[in-house]
């Protein structure tokens, strides 16, 4: 295998090596493949291509760092397109939360989470997305 060298920070390695241990991995070097291999496999649902998707992208991040939230406006704008509606709402008494509500095609989706992933100092960011095709609504069932 190719050795990979990966810089982060002290806390996430601890918490790495915790999880690792924990859940009786062999090593943190397992426990990223894994990561890897989930992260790669989430937008590769075939059932889901070419279908009209709705997809809610929630991010947290610290209320100090007027970064995150700039990107997260720009990002707005950037996929207007693509995003409905969002919602910042304050979280406890040092976070800010992003909600987005999006409408698109799964690559498109894919591409806007991708984005947001990236973005630095981001604490979580989570999803789901939900095909708005081939349903009965419930009164006719």
């Amino acid at each position: 295998m190719t050795v990979v060298s990966v810089s982060m920070p002290d806390e996430l390695l601890e918490r790495l090596d915790e999880f690792s241990e924990d859940h009786g991995y062999t090593g943190r070097s397992e426990v990223v493949r894994e990561a890897a291999r989930n992260l790669l496999g989430e937008f590769e649902d075939k059932q889901l291509e070419d279908r009209p998707l709705i997809g809610v992208v929630t991010v947290l991040f610290s209320y100090e760092n007027s970064t995150v939230e700039e990107r997260m406006m720009n990002l707005r704008h950037e996929y207007e397109g693509l995003v409905t509606s969002n919602v910042h709402n304050h979280v406890g008494d040092h976070y800010c939360m992003e909600l987005f509500i999006l409408e698109g095609k799964l690559d498109e989706i894919s591409e806007f989470v991708g984005r947001v992933r990236a973005t630095k100092d981001t604490i979580t960011v989570d999803y789901s997305v939900i095909p708005v095709d081939g349903f009965t609504p419930l009164s006719e069932s």
